[in-house]
């Protein structure tokens, strides 16, 4: 079994004020995941959760900064042109979002001062696959899982 760590060092002196919580190997886009994870860093709880709650419903586009290589201009993006509504990775950052919450209520904190100070996405091992083509060939069908970690702060 791995060990999970996060990429992120908190003080121990301050550990009763942050509560952390992490999707392991989840199969959606690293891509997807990358541009909501810089887009809901430093949001409020309840603001992040509203957020993705739009682009489940495609009233908000997220802002593509990083891979917007052919991506579209959208309507309500704010001084940036290109972007997309990732639901399905946005419904698996809300089930973060609401793990966090869960979190912090075990914990006793207010959930209603939770700022998101650490979101990322990283990549994760591999799933190899292959489809057979014509005349005894295959070509590769990999599906790359995605590790998100997720870490509030009460302010």
């Amino acid at each position: 079994m791995p060990t999970w760590r996060y990429s992120i060092q908190i003080p121990e002196e301050e550990e009763e004020k942050y509560v952390k919580a992490s999707l392991r190997e989840v199969s959606i886009s690293p891509k997807h995941a990358v541009e909501i994870a810089r887009e809901i860093k430093g949001m409020f709880v309840d603001d992040a959760r509203r957020y993705l709650e739009e682009v489940i419903s495609l009233k908000r586009p997220v802002p593509f900064k990083r891979y917007k290589k052919k991506v579209p201009h959208r309507r309500g993006l704010n001084k940036w042109y290109a972007g997309r509504y990732p639901v399905k990775a946005a419904s698996f950052f809300l089930k973060l979002v609401d793990n966090l919450v869960n979190n912090a209520e075990d914990k006793g904190l207010d959930t209603s001062r939770l700022k998101i100070i650490h979101c990322v996405a990283h990549r994760g091992r591999k799933i190899k696959k292959y489809i057979p083509r014509a005349f005894g060939r295959s070509s590769p069908y990999f599906d790359t899982l995605i590790h998100v970690e997720m870490v509030a702060k009460e302010v």
